[in-house]
């Protein structure tokens, strides 16, 4: 079998042999009774490092939003929300199917909103208007390239919110990532927000979860609704040993993946006809342009494809990289090779 450099997702991963190991070897008992010794473990971890009442293991981070979404609202409700992020546009319209709300969608700059702009969007007290009734914040955001979310702002929208008697989930799925390059710890970020979500099945390298973060009276609301949604999970302490080893493992060296996703922005920017600002790659994401090459971004993916290098296209002429422990240095310098010999063939 042929073996590429997979710069798709921060989701390809693969458990290290050490993670199989303690997976393997993990002291397991049935989760729907509260009964598995190492979810416990892993979900005090998380509520500890959240500054949190409590929190829940959820198979995926599209659940987490979603329970999340339906703890905090009712059928009607309004919820502002960034017009890329990942709850809106990627979970297949759950927030309409599974909760009843509507979203009002805000454009922010590389996915980050100002308290402003949200002030301006939240509904008056008028029966002919839906109620505003949540906030939903992305760090990093995805489609922002990994953007983080700058912590003055998100303590301006959280005064805001309390102010308005509004709620703020924050979609944390690569939290990991913008605390480790931005040296601010998680709970300060998990602060301005009511809710909280965290994937450890990206950046972290698990195979498997999310968890949910926020008082014990919410998570209470979480849980009842996890059962309803379908994720309760058994023996399930096998994943969440993955998750608690990735904490303790792989947290730190967060900082290779985003040095090599920096090393992606500076050689992509001296291919000729490549948009990209290398200042605006601030953790594992890289997303570019590549509209003045005459390549479309699917021809660009197919290409290299073929040389052995795997890549996402995210629009017609963009294209986004994420980098992850399974990519090494050497990958990256073979990785922006193939694009010069891609790109240089088109021309």
């Amino acid at each position: 079998m042929k073996e590429f450099i997979d710069l798709r997702s921060d989701t390809v991963t693969c458990p290290t042999p050490d993670m199989r190991k303690v997976m393997a070897e993990a002291e397991v008992g049935d989760d729907v009774f509260g009964e598995d010794p190492t979810v416990n473990t892993l979900q005090e971890r998380v509520a500890i490092l959240l500054g949190k009442e409590a929190a829940l293991f959820v198979p995926s981070g599209t659940m987490a939003n979603q329970l999340s979404i339906k703890s905090l609202t009712r059928s009607g409700d309004e919820v502002i929300i960034e017009s890329s992020s990942h709850a809106y546009n990627f979970e297949g319209g759950a927030g309409a199917a599974l909760s009843g709300v509507q979203f009002n969608c805000l454009k922010g700059i590389r996915g980050i909103l100002d308290a402003s702009q949200i002030e301006e969007a939240i509904r008056p007290a008028d029966h002919h208007f839906a109620v505003t009734k949540l906030i939903c914040l992305e760090n990093t955001h995805n489609r922002g390239g990994g953007s983080i979310y700058p912590l003055e702002k998100m303590t301006e929208i959280y005064r805001l919110a309390q102010s308005k008697g509004i709620l703020i989930h924050l979609d944390g799925a690569r939290l990991w990532n913008a605390s480790v390059a931005s040296g601010i710890k998680p709970h300060e970020y998990a602060q301005r927000a009511d809710s909280v979500s965290v994937c450890i099945s990206k950046g972290l390298g698990a195979p498997i979860g999310s968890l949910v973060a926020g008082s014990k009276g919410f998570i209470e609301c979480v849980h009842r609704f996890r059962k309803m949604f379908g994720g309760g999970m058994r023996q399930a302490g096998i994943i969440a040993a993955a998750g608690v080893y990735a904490l303790d493992h792989h947290l730190e060296r967060l900082k290779e993946d985003h040095q090599n996703a920096k090393r992606l922005a500076v050689g992509l920017k001296e291919c000729k006809g490549v948009s990209i600002d290398p200042k605006h790659v601030e953790t594992n994401i890289v997303i570019f342009d590549i509209t003045e090459t005459g390549m479309t971004a699917l021809q660009v993916a197919e290409a290299m494809k073929k040389e052995g290098v795997l890549i996402h296209a995210f629009g017609k002429t963009q294209i986004r990289l994420v980098t992850h422990l399974d990519v090494s240095s050497k990958d990256i310098e073979t990785a922006l090779k193939t694009f010069i010999k891609v790109l240089t063939r088109k021309s």
